[in-house]
């Protein structure tokens, strides 16, 4: 099972936030998932991450990869 760190669309059209999930990569983006680890809010200024970094690094540890777009925003918060 190949598991990923990555981004689920929430919200309504043309107002769309995110939640920053643990997901088999097989499953659709705003399909089933594992865990809910954070959110990112890209509309508020300036744009509102919040991240459990506890399960973000026992995750990574277990072998999860995060996507390019959740790397940039936990290398923002100095997660990893």
């Amino acid at each position: 099972m190949a598991v990923k760190i990555r981004l689920r669309r929430m919200g309504a059209k043309k107002a769309p936030f995110y939640r920053i999930v643990v997901a088999d990569s097989r499953y659709p983006r705003d399909g089933r998932f594992i865990e809910e680890i954070g959110y990112y809010n890209p509309l508020k200024e300036p744009a509102e991450v919040k991240i459990d970094a506890e399960k973000v690094q026992q995750w990574i540890a277990n072998g999860a990869q995060p996507t390019d777009t959740v790397k940039a925003l936990l290398k923002r918060n100095g997660i990893a």
